[in-house]
């Protein structure tokens, strides 16, 4: 991952930047606008994926930039019942269009990283039926 922004353009008054942070945050909203994703992926800690939802949306996503291109790492987490391979794929049409379009560089690669599956909430029943046991 690249720290230091490349220069991407030079013009007649000057040059152009872009922070490889911008690439990553440009990222992360791509990938959690795509149905069936629960949110950004920390990584696995202790073997246990961190779910960052929608603040911390360039902490699951690593950037390569160089002068003309950009090659990305997207960590997610899927919610339960959707096809991880459409959703992958999905992700990685939405990141290369949305970095291309907004910066002009070239996307190289999209790699989806699935770390994790979001199971949504119970709606607690079994303490509502523990509340009725107990008079």
């Amino acid at each position: 991952m690249n720290t230091i922004a490349a220069d991407y353009e030079k013009t007649d008054i000057g040059t152009i930047q872009i922070a490889p942070e911008v690439i990553e945050v440009i990222a992360g909203l791509a990938a959690v606008e795509v149905k069936g994703v629960a949110g950004m992926s920390g990584g696995l800690a202790g073997g246990i994926a961190e779910l960052l939802g929608r603040k911390n949306l360039s902490k699951g996503v690593k950037v390569e930039v160089g002068q003309r291109e950009a090659a990305v790492d997207v960590s997610i987490i899927v919610e339960y019942g959707n096809r991880i391979p459409e959703i992958a794929s999905e992700i990685q049409r939405n990141v290369k269009h949305s970095i291309e379009m907004m910066t002009g560089l070239h996307v190289i690669e999209v790699n989806v990283h699935i770390h994790d599956v979001h199971f949504k909430a119970a709606e607690k029943p079994e303490e509502e039926e523990s509340q009725l046991r107990v008079k």
